[in-house]
């Protein structure tokens, strides 16, 4: 399985929208948070905000690239409340 999963830091005021092979995406947040990511490096500490499962990762990634469109990202300030 995999998933698709949305990271909030409150030092930027900013969303990360990532997707993963793995099922569980507190490994990728302990990753973000560690510095290990040079887009992510910045903002740490990083809060995950969402999380959605998948049966494949070409399903998680289609949804990750939707949450970085225009209308995904409408959807997150509609939907995801810090």
């Amino acid at each position: 399985m995999a998933c698709t999963y949305i990271l909030y830091s409150a030092k930027t005021n900013k969303y990360y929208k990532g997707s993963s092979r793995e099922n569980e995406a507190n490994a990728r947040l302990a990753t973000h948070n560690r510095g290990h990511v040079k887009s992510t490096k910045s903002g740490t500490p990083w809060k995950l905000v969402y999380q959605e499962h998948f049966p494949d990762y070409t399903s998680a990634r289609k949804k990750e690239i939707f949450l970085k469109s225009g209308i995904g990202r409408k959807w997150i300030k509609d939907n995801i409340v810090l």
